[in-house]
């Protein structure tokens, strides 16, 4: 999948659904006893023991904090990004080698735009359209859904092997990420789900907690697991305030699949990894053209291209520049 790169606004100088819900939380301020050690970032997937739902529980607080700080994320615009990178690691843990999930959320509001893209290893990098977003509190709570605004979710699903990727667009039905996966998980690829997706944000805008979970009802599942299931869902609370307590994703599992039981868990270490190097900045930069390579390399500037997922910066002297302009 094409990797972008930005100085400014492109490479230059400077069965029957279930009754499952979502739920979704940024807390804002530390009105909990003090944080416990936090556990260490984990995906873990499991199928119940009777094979009729799958539960898939994350723990994700470094990711989405060395994100927000990448990013210079505000709260609000961080609590957003890390719920979408929570979310595509949510759903891209089911594909095979070398697939990957592309999130895209475009909306009206200040953030504009979240990008996510994830692979089957945990892998995962994205970026917002205005990290500096921040509208004010909404009832004692960030307004994730006042910054990213009316719009859309457009997913595309990509492995190499495909002759094109599988693409669904759904309207966003609240801004507040989980119930917009929810939603088009349900209505694009018929699977009823429960999202929860929670960012704790201390005192200070740092990230303390993050994580959630994705359950969905199998085929077979019937109403008395379905019932039970959304209790658990209902009853287990910020998944964020649990993580910052101490519990792991194992315990998440736990919870929601009491009375059920679990059946073999596998396990990923989530990270926030970008596919960006020399050469593929290099490979953006030429698409800049021959005439403005051509004046670049005459001014003898220095050329500055941030990658716009990760944003690292990468500088190329003048000469080396020279040294892209094709062939006339």
């Amino acid at each position: 999948m094409a990797q972008a790169y930005r100085a400014g606004p492109g490479p230059s100088r400077s069965k029957r659904p279930p009754s499952l819900r979502y739920s979704c939380w940024s807390v804002a301020a530390s009105t909990l006893p003090p944080m416990a050690l936090p556990p260490a970032d984990e995906l873990v997937r499991t199928i119940s023991r009777d094979g009729s739902v799958l539960v898939r529980a994350l723990v994700a607080t470094q990711l989405v904090r060395e994100a927000a700080q990448r990013h210079g994320a505000f709260p609000t615009a961080a609590a957003a990004l890390g719920r979408a990178l929570m979310g595509a690691v949510l759903i891209a843990a089911e594909g095979k080698d070398e697939e990957t999930v592309q999130l895209q959320f475009r909306g009206d509001g200040p953030l504009r735009s979240i990008t996510v893209i994830a692979d089957a290893q945990g892998h995962v990098r994205g970026f917002a359209g205005d990290p500096t977003a921040h509208p004010p509190p909404r009832e004692g709570k960030l307004d994730v859904a006042g910054a990213l605004g009316r719009g859309v979710l457009a997913v595309v699903r990509y492995h190499p092997a495909w002759r094109e990727p599988y693409t669904g667009v759904v309207p966003l039905v609240s801004g507040e990420i989980a119930k917009d996966l929810a939603h088009y998980l349900r209505e694009s690829e018929q699977k009823p789900s429960a999202v929860a997706l929670g960012v704790y944000l201390g005192t200070t805008g740092e990230v303390e907690a993050a994580g959630g979970f994705l359950v969905q009802a199998l085929p077979k599942a019937d109403d008395e697991t379905l019932a039970r299931l959304e209790r658990a869902v209902h009853s287990i609370g910020p998944p964020s305030q649990l993580i910052r307590t101490g519990l792991r994703a194992d315990d998440l599992i736990d919870r929601l699949l009491e009375g059920v039981g679990a059946g073999e868990r596998h396990r990923t270490h989530p990270a926030f990894l970008c596919r960006c190097d020399r050469d593929r900045v290099r490979q953006a930069v030429v698409l800049l053209g021959r005439n403005e390579l051509q004046e670049i390399a005459r001014s003898g500037e220095e050329l500055e291209v941030r990658c716009e997922f990760c944003a690292s910066r990468y500088r190329i002297p003048a000469d080396e520049v020279g040294g892209l302009v094709p062939d006339a």
